[in-house]
């Protein structure tokens, strides 16, 4: 299996804003005492799945889990395929750690690093079966769209991890974020839409309690999948 050469910016773009606030007590002792136990450290290497499951099985990334419930409640619904959730706020990261120690989630691990970087730099081509991008920040400011996350150079890197057949599923209650993401991937020549244009929400991604919120009060939420020519 080969890999990309990595490749680093004398001025990378960030995509998110480390908006730490407060961590409780119980957050706190999450991330110092289990982080260790099921995070995924950093380095510039392939991941070698087999190792870190201890078995060969279908591999899914999870940019941007939040607090971890969706992430945890995907990978219990789904014990025969793998998954690795990357978020770099740490009471997401405790909590999430949290939800693994309490469900005896075997298939799931996390980072707490930048997505780009380990997307670059460990993340080896054609070796994901899926990605999920589920409400990453639309930056809704003009000025801002840079930061955007899917990017089509970001794009394009996400597609060469998929291997054939694969699948990339981001969803977002912005419409106009979702118009930018539509033209994004249907631009990407790796990918194709497995719908017209957005797609019916999966049955495996769980309605959160804000997004439940929202569609109470009227407002949208555009799903998207695309797959791996």
């Amino acid at each position: 299996m080969t890999t990309d050469t990595p490749r680093f910016s004398t001025q990378p773009i960030r995509s998110f804003v480390l908006r730490q606030g407060r961590m409780s007590d119980a957050q706190k002792r999450y991330l110092d005492e289990l982080l260790p136990k099921y995070t995924i450290p950093y380095r510039i290497a392939p991941i070698d799945y087999a190792a870190v499951f201890g078995r060969t099985a279908p591999v899914v990334l999870e940019i941007g889990c939040g607090m971890g419930v969706t992430t945890a409640a995907i990978a219990a619904a789904r014990p025969e395929t793998d998954f690795i959730g990357i978020e770099v706020h740490g009471p997401g990261v405790g909590n999430l750690c949290k939800l693994i120690e309490e469900q005896s989630l075997a298939n799931l691990r996390v980072m707490q690093h930048d997505a780009t970087e380990v997307v670059r730099d460990m993340i080896a081509p054609d070796s994901l079966a899926g990605i999920h991008v589920y409400f990453p920040d639309p930056w809704p400011k003009k000025r801002h769209h840079k930061r955007r996350i899917l990017q089509p150079a970001f794009v394009a890197q996400l597609a060469s991890r998929l291997a054939p057949g694969g699948y990339l599923h981001c969803a977002t209650d912005w419409e106009e974020y979702a118009q930018f993401m539509l033209e994004t991937l249907s631009a990407e020549p790796l990918l194709e839409n497995t719908a017209a244009d957005y797609a019916p929400k999966p049955d495996y991604r769980p309605e959160t309690k804000f997004e439940a919120r929202g569609l109470r009060l009227g407002h949208g939420v555009w799903d998207l999948v695309f797959r791996r020519r």
